[in-house]
């Protein structure tokens, strides 16, 4: 068998995506709850999130999410990494801006500790793929679209997207066309 090299970076890139999922839900957590969750959006999938990424960008006036569309659509897949927003019931915490959990969660605000937890699981799941040379780049834009599709079943209210791809040049640094010597 012969494969080329467009395939194997392809499949390569799906194995690292596979593992950046296990390494953000293995990912150290400020206080032991389970609060993180993962999807991959590939393929056909992608598309829906650019154009979300588009309409948000035009609607905020957020060009980077315009520009950010573009970047998914040249990417083999996205890693969804999110985090639950509820509470954790750490008493007199405040960590959160709110006196308590009741009135963190009374107001529909965000867990501090789902941010740490998030924010670990992302550095887990990027040091992944950085070790196995994949192109990739945090990317709010991504997370925003995806909570305004509502694609996470649980109460997740914190989402990063990571675009992964593989060529000569990363996708996701020097974006501009002119940023390449030739």
């Amino acid at each position: 068998m012969i494969k080329n090299m467009k395939d194997a970076e392809r499949e390569a890139a799906f194995r690292v995506a596979d593992a950046m999922c296990a390494a953000a839900h293995t990912a150290p957590k400020a206080n032991g709850l389970d609060k993180i969750r993962t999807l991959i959006i590939s393929g056909d999938d992608i598309e829906p999130l650019a154009m979300e990424m588009e309409l948000a960008g035009k609607e905020y006036d957020l060009d980077f999410f315009c520009r950010d569309a573009d970047n998914i659509r040249n990417s083999h897949c996205v890693v969804l990494i999110a985090a639950k927003g509820t509470a954790s019931g750490v008493p007199h915490c405040g960590m959160c801006g709110f006196e308590n959990c009741a009135e963190m969660s009374k107001a529909d605000a965000c867990c501090s500790f789902s941010a740490t937890d998030l924010g670990i699981a992302i550095g887990s799941a990027v040091a992944l793929a950085a070790d196995n040379r994949i192109d990739n780049r945090v990317m709010y834009s991504i997370g925003r679209s995806a909570l305004r599709l509502k694609l996470f079943a649980d109460n997740v209210k914190l989402c990063y997207g990571i675009p992964l791809s593989t060529g000569a040049k990363s996708n996701y640094f020097d974006r501009a066309p002119s940023s390449v010597l030739l």
